[in-house]
């Protein structure tokens, strides 16, 4: 509990350096959510101030972010430039298509990266095929893959719907699952890929150690040195990685929510990058440091549960 506190405490300050930083950066960017009606000759520039007083854009840098940050810890996260309804609504109703979308992608890189990084850290065949697929597969561009596997497994073979999370009318589990495949896959197969890299890595530097060779001179088979010895010992580490890239994947998965038309965090976040929607900008962004912090937290939490030597290090420096 000491932990959790001590690194609670850590956060807050971490995180106001980071809205202080994207609020001014974002504010330095060359447009803003009037630029639309700058273009149109019709406004008049009365009619634009009025906008501007509305939105709070007349006020100092200064006096903005602090007024939006007192807002932000009350809970009051504003409403959207581009349609005026609260901005903590537009994210809610967005948030269960991500999370499923992270969620179904996570398990399946699991159970991809699991088996082939322990094939891949025992077996010399199998090791080069399997650096030659993540070679690959950390490679390829998202969207790239996204539009080849609509193109081949949708446009051309028809298995699966292109995009959207489920088809006009329709509500049926069949279906979302249907309309899940093609955007789970692509995420599965670039992080099972580097997964499958990380654990490769881990499990043979493990395997190297005096131990486990001492281990195989008493007799031990390969199968118990690897499941009693070298994966307890290895997967600390990658436990860490899973949860920090989770907490990336959440906000990381803006292009394939994009090029899948899937209604998720995502696409809002595309959204209002497209019209300068600074309340939805900064709502989104903050929620994805506060993944990264509390998911790193959880890491750490996770590899003292697993690994008891850990635990000792983090009681002898508190």
């Amino acid at each position: 509990m000491r932990l959790v506190w001590r690194r609670l405490m850590q956060s807050v300050p971490l995180l106001l350096m980071i809205s202080a930083l994207v609020f001014f950066l974002m504010r330095a960017v060359p447009g803003g959510p009037l630029a639309a009606y700058l273009e149109n000759p019709n406004v008049r520039p009365e009619d634009l101030e009025r906008l501007r007083v509305a939105m709070g854009l007349d006020a100092p840098l200064g006096v903005q972010y602090l007024r939006w940050l007192a807002a932000f810890v009350r809970g009051d996260w504003g409403y959207s430039f581009a349609d005026g309804r609260p901005v903590l609504d537009r994210i809610v109703e967005r948030v269960p298509a991500t999370l499923e979308l992270v969620l179904s992608s996570t398990v399946l890189a699991l159970c991809l990266a699991l088996p082939a990084g322990m094939l891949a850290a025992t077996r010399g065949r199998a090791d080069r095929f399997t650096r030659l697929l993540t070679t690959a597969g950390v490679s390829l561009p998202v969207f790239w893959l996204g539009l080849v596997l609509q193109l081949v497994l949708s446009i051309q073979l028809g298995w699966l719907p292109s995009s959207g999370r489920q088809s006009f009318g329709s509500n049926s589990v069949g279906d979302r699952v249907t309309h899940l495949v093609l955007p789970a896959l692509v995420l599965a197969a670039v992080q099972g890929a580097a997964w499958t890299r990380y654990l490769r890595r881990a499990l043979r530097d493990t395997l190297a150690l005096p131990f486990l060779r001492a281990a195989r001179l008493r007799g031990l088979s390969e199968s118990r040195v690897m499941w009693r010895h070298a994966l307890p010992n290895a997967v600390g580490p990658f436990v860490t990685v899973v949860l920090l890239d989770a907490a990336m994947l959440a906000s990381g998965a803006v292009v394939t929510e994009s090029v899948f038309a899937w209604p998720g965090v995502g696409s809002l976040f595309t959204e209002a990058l497209v019209k300068r929607d600074y309340p939805v900008l900064m709502a989104f962004l903050m929620l994805a440091a506060a993944a990264v912090v509390v998911l790193n937290l959880l890491a750490d939490m996770l590899v003292q549960r697993l690994d008891p030597r850990t635990r000792e290090r983090t009681w002898e420096r508190t």
